[in-house]
């Protein structure tokens, strides 16, 4: 693209992302406990009132627990692909390296705050196959209108200080099936001083603002939270505001309850330190009345609170953040030595949020496979993936399943639902090493008594 119509295409793809940037930092500021709560303005009503001091603003991090708990469940244990070769499956588990459970979580992070992930690929100088998760807000795609939806482009947009100068830059990198143009304007300039930006290397012309790859498509991947691309947070948010509205409401309300006030009528001294002297010493304050009507003495002002109110908001509360959140409430303790129907119950509404996360992710890490299958210059035409789920389950229940399953169903996949077995092809190769060493064995004792093994021998 000439320099006019990346500034055409920025301007017309940037007011639709602005929405999606608001609402990821939102998201994120969640995420990390920092509740609108915080950010809640001062109640001038409640200045002048002498029962209202406490100004508690206790954030409770249902969203970041959420989060956390999906991808967790999802990827303590990272997917597994399969290419049909034991060989290209080896070169495929090197090339994604030690890095990509990490990868995963945070692509799982990612799409619960912003609705969708973003995956970068690219090779190294040293010709290194190299990925990494990009921030969501950073990235502006370019979708075909047709029904497929195919990624045309991406637009990755981020500051950058010049080290020379001291100034930021916006610089905004244009990303296709063929290669990379790179451009920049000053952060407090407007889009029609975007210039040309020289990042890359390149022999022997130098700097240059083009860089060139072979992969055939776009080197970014989406990975979309559902099937709306919604963050997870949309669902929740009203519920976890007033649960933090009641609960530092509660809070100050105790807080100030244990401040006692007393209402002096009719004291004859104007010496308030003397009056709690004299109240703490002789437990008795004198007062004096000046007329009949004049009603002398002392009262206290206090607070009262409703509590079972407020207590049952809360728990309702709760209930609802765990439910349409799809979550597992930690505060159901009471399953004990549960059977496995009872521990799925527990887990079915993370499980259907998770199944709906991996049905996109499927589709993310599928064209990823292919990526490195084309560095690999290695065929992939059918991809296996293997999730695996992690939670708490009847591991005694499940083994007595596998156990009853030989002969009904294949070995490998008895051993790929077994409690026990990880990953089930270093399983089948350990299963055959032992038999293996075990017929050696055998073949040796039978040899000492000069029977050939499979020989019948008649009594």
């Amino acid at each position: 693209m000439n320099i006019e119509t990346i500034r055409k295409t920025i301007k017309k793809y940037t007011g639709g992302h602005a929405a999606l940037v608001e609402g990821t930092k939102v998201a994120e500021r969640y995420y990390r406990n920092q509740n609108d709560i915080l950010n809640k303005p001062v109640n001038t009503d409640e200045l002048d009132n002498p029962l209202r001091n406490a100004d508690n603003r206790v954030c409770n991090n249902f969203h970041g627990l959420l989060v956390n708990q999906k991808a967790s469940y999802l990827f303590t244990s990272p997917p597994l692909f399969d290419v049909g070769s034991n060989q290209t499956n080896k070169k495929i588990t090197e090339v994604l390296g030690d890095r990509f459970s990490k990868v995963c979580k945070d692509l799982c992070i990612n799409a619960s705050n912003a609705g969708i992930a973003w995956l970068h690929y690219w090779i190294s100088d040293k010709g290194q196959f190299k990925y990494a998760v990009i921030d969501s807000k950073q990235v502006i795609p370019v979708w075909s209108k047709d029904l497929e939806r195919e990624l045309l482009g991406v637009f990755r947009s981020y500051t950058q200080m010049d080290e020379d100068t001291g100034e930021t830059y916006d610089i905004y990198e244009y990303w296709n099936d063929e290669g990379c143009q790179a451009f920049r304007k000053l952060n407090s300039t407007s889009m029609d001083e975007l210039m040309e930006y020289p990042m890359f290397e390149s022999y022997p012309d130098g700097q240059i603002n083009r860089l060139k790859h072979d992969f055939g498509t776009v080197p970014f991947i989406p990975f979309m939270n559902n099937n709306v691309t919604e963050g997870d947070l949309v669902n929740i948010k009203g519920h976890v505001d007033t649960y933090d509205n009641v609960y530092s409401g509660f809070v100050n309300d105790l807080e100030d309850i244990q401040e006692i006030i007393f209402v002096l009528s009719g004291y004859e001294d104007e010496d308030l330190g003397a009056f709690l002297n004299q109240l703490k010493k002789y437990k008795t304050v004198k007062t004096t009345s000046y007329s009949d009507t004049d009603k002398a003495g002392l009262s206290t002002l206090s607070i009262d609170i409703p509590v079972e109110a407020r207590k049952e908001l809360l728990e309702i509360t709760r209930r609802a953040i765990f439910e349409k959140g799809q979550g597992v409430d930690p505060q159901q303790q009471d399953f004990g030595n549960a059977s496995g129907v009872a521990l799925k119950f527990m887990y079915s509404l993370l499980e259907l949020k998770a199944g709906l996360l991996e049905t996109e992710f499927r589709l993310g890490f599928g064209d990823f496979v292919r990526a490195i299958c084309h560095y690999l210059r290695s065929d992939c035409q059918a991809i296996t993936q293997t999730w695996t789920r992690t939670a708490i389950t009847n591991d005694s229940e499940a083994a007595e399943i596998c156990k009853g399953s030989y002969g009904i169903t294949s070995n490998k996949t008895i051993l790929a639902n077994h409690p026990f077995v990880e990953d089930v092809t270093r399983e089948m190769k350990e299963i055959k090493k032992e038999k293996k060493e075990e017929y050696t064995e055998y073949d040796s004792y039978a040899g000492a008594f000069g029977q050939p093994i499979g020989d019948d021998q008649d009594e």
